[in-house]
């Protein structure tokens, strides 16, 4: 299976300092060009621009149909980065598309792809034991302060999955 990605979960990843679980759960994760330039060209964020630039485990893919990904982004509304990683993950099948923005997903799950956010990849480092319980209360808690598109429902889940499996 491969590996798609749009940003928001890897800066928030990158950002709550549990980015290293996406390459010990999936080794590589795929990347639209449009998403590497937005992980690696706002020059307020250096530190995460230089890590994005030489992360060992991002695939980067500029050659998606400019006609597919444009159609997609006037039909729905998205932006570039988002509608390039749709596109990739629905060229790749079978692939696991990484998302947060609740407007991507449902256009990505109308499409019949599989996803997942950042919750769902703190819970699946979880399951792989990556991640202690401990870890994952840290984690929710730095979350919960950054204004990520992450609802409270989501935060309660992980949390409840998380502590009735102790």
């Amino acid at each position: 299976m491969i590996v798609v990605s749009d940003t928001t979960p890897l800066l928030t990843l990158f950002k709550i300092g549990r980015i290293d679980v996406l390459n010990k759960l999936y080794n590589s994760v795929h990347i639209p060009f449009a998403v590497f330039e937005e992980l690696t060209r706002n020059t307020e964020y250096p530190e995460e621009a230089e890590y994005f630039r030489n992360c060992p485990f991002l695939e980067v893919h500029s050659e998606l149909s400019a006609e597919r990904v444009s159609l997609l982004q006037r039909a729905t509304g998205l932006d570039l980065g988002e509608s390039e990683a749709i596109i990739l993950a629905d060229e790749k099948q079978p692939s696991l598309l990484l998302i947060d923005e609740s407007k991507g997903r449902v256009v990505a799950e109308s499409m019949k792809l599989t996803i997942t956010g950042s919750i769902g990849i703190l819970f699946a480092a979880y399951q792989k034991k990556l991640l202690t319980a401990d870890e994952i209360d840290q984690s929710v808690t730095m979350l919960r302060g950054m204004n990520r598109f992450i609802g409270e429902k989501l935060f309660n889940l992980l949390l409840s999955l998380v502590h009735n499996k102790k």
